[in-house]
């Protein structure tokens, strides 16, 4: 899952290495997405923030000053977005289709980096995948995906147990 969402990240972040994280950088978008997913069901978990900090650490490099920096100017655009059109938006203008598809296997992933998934979240990526233009048919192929990666990974830790 790492590579995919470092892959993805470095695709849509090519033309802007470690620059300021100003509200426009689709790095911003991809991040106050995240959180939106992530307080979708009401509680943040540990386990969610920590995938989400290390995924933003490891794509851009980010030390801790810097990695603080794109959350909080995540934070603060979600705070003052009244809906995702925001950003979603801005990432349609810069993501292909292909990218999009990704970006919402990527929230899937965080969805169940708790181990859970609430018909509150589901709502959520619903919302973003269709102002994305991403079809229900492929918003429930990447829920699919993202659930078989988890049940995979608790076999794989199962067994080493």
């Amino acid at each position: 899952m790492f590579e995919r969402f470092q892959a993805f990240l470095h695709n849509i972040t090519a033309d802007n290495p470690k620059k300021g994280f100003d509200p426009d950088d689709p790095r911003v978008a991809v991040a106050a997405l995240c959180m939106q997913v992530m307080e979708a069901d009401g509680k943040i978990k540990d386990s969610e923030k920590k995938r989400l900090r290390k995924l933003l650490k490891e794509q851009y490099r980010l030390d801790g000053k810097q990695l603080d920096g794109v959350i909080a100017a995540a934070q603060a655009a979600e705070s003052t977005a009244v809906d995702y059109y925001h950003f979603t938006s801005d990432l349609k203008r810069h993501l292909n289709t292909e990218q999009r598809l990704e970006l919402i296997g990527i929230l899937w992933d965080i969805v169940y980096a708790d181990g859970e998934r609430s018909e509150m979240e589901d709502h959520v990526i619903w919302r973003i995948a269709d102002l994305l233009g991403v079809s229900s048919r492929e918003r429930i192929q990447k829920r699919q995906e993202a659930a078989a990666r988890v049940t995979h990974a608790v076999v794989q830790q199962d067994d080493a147990d």
